[in-house]
């Protein structure tokens, strides 16, 4: 394991139609799709230029905790050096265990809960594979983040389990606008956003973030490819932002950094 515990350091897609959503991101991003074989239910392996960005898999059929479908969504997963050391943690600090512990080949081990807050996160131990490549690029992961209305909670789990160290970004005697960050400056691989009055509890949870070129003309790409805009585009510090949504529903975030408006 070369990345500590805590670091985000896996993404994936669960789709109930594989060929089309291949198709809505490489249309989109440019990514190519391998199948991984039967052995493993034919999970696709996600590249940008050859660099490894994540995952994809046809969820057709499986349920939730609460028996209903699965819906389509992106997962996030963090690294961890002991899958069930930190997974006894986990549920002593009030997670519900979704998915067992699993072993993906040689590959790693992984494992799903629902933190404290409700929140899905998965917990990946690598073996051979340490997880996505930090390109920084356009079509690769950029940023990973955590909305919840139960910011205090999240802290407390997070910190406890995965020793995440939250590091708060503004002036942190301001309850109006929480946010930190797990780790500090260049060094942060995710953040933690206080959402109460930003979003309606049904929309917090981890979310992902891609780089793109120019925000507008990925919208419009989006949209022509199928998929939708949720919010924005708005400028940031960080870059240009949209909440969108591919064909079937899952959402995600794209960020064109180059498109970065100072603070006034």
């Amino acid at each position: 394991m070369t990345r500590s515990t805590g670091t985000s350091t896996w993404l994936d897609l669960d789709t109930h139609d594989l060929a089309a959503a291949s198709a809505f991101y490489a249309g989109l991003f440019g990514w190519t799709f391998e199948d991984t074989g039967e052995q493993f239910g034919h999970y696709q392996i996600i590249r940008k230029d050859g660099a490894l960005v994540g995952g994809a898999m046809d969820v057709s059929g499986m349920t939730c905790p609460d028996g209903d479908p699965l819906p389509p969504s992106w997962d996030v997963y963090l690294a961890v050096d002991d899958l069930d050391a930190r997974l006894a943690a986990a549920t002593e600090h009030g997670a519900t265990v979704i998915v067992q512990p699993m072993d993906i080949g040689e590959s790693g081990r992984m494992a799903a809960v629902l933190d404290a807050t409700g929140a899905n996160i998965a917990f990946w131990e690598a073996k051979d594979l340490d997880g996505y490549e930090f390109t920084g690029k356009p079509g690769s992961p950029v940023w990973f983040e955590l909305m919840t209305h139960r910011f205090d909670e999240a802290s407390a789990f997070y910190t406890a389990v995965v020793d995440a160290n939250l590091v708060a970004m503004g002036d942190p005697t301001d309850d109006s606008m929480r946010y930190a960050t797990n780790g500090p400056g260049d060094s942060a691989s995710w953040g933690l956003c206080d959402a109460s009055g930003i979003m309606p509890a049904e929309a917090t949870g981890w979310r992902i973030y891609f780089g793109v070129e120019s925000s507008d003309a990925a919208v419009e790409r989006i949209r022509e490819l199928g998929g939708s805009l949720l919010d924005g585009p708005v400028d940031s510090p960080f870059g240009r932002i949209a909440t969108v949504a591919d064909p079937e529903g899952a959402t995600f975030q794209i960020c064109a950094m180059s498109e970065a408006v100072a603070e006034g």
